[in-house]
């Protein structure tokens, strides 16, 4: 008689464990939201992370003269030195 009731149990458990996973879910979902109420979004909020991130650029540049580069010719180097001499001993 058990494994009968035992076999019932498993192959109805999914139609018992929906529901109650449901409710449950559905209880603390409202629970939540009337605890903590409805948030106020700031305009930071709103905003994206690229569109933080251009706005901080543009606030970077807004003070500099973009027309006054260093000439590729004036460079001694195009790459950092870590990269190119790290196993070579320093030219004297």
């Amino acid at each position: 008689m058990w494994s009968v009731l035992w076999a019932a149990v498993r192959s109805k458990a999914p139609y018992v464990t929906f529901p109650v996973a449901f409710v449950v879910g559905l209880v603390g979902y409202h629970l939540e939201w009337f605890l903590r109420g409805e948030p106020s979004p700031t305009a930071e909020e709103e905003k994206s992370i690229s569109e933080q991130r251009e706005e901080r650029k543009l606030q970077e540049i807004a003070g500099k003269d973009l027309t006054k580069v260093v000439s590729l010719k004036d460079k001694l180097e195009f790459a950092p030195r870590a990269v190119l001499n790290r196993n070579r001993p320093e030219k004297s």
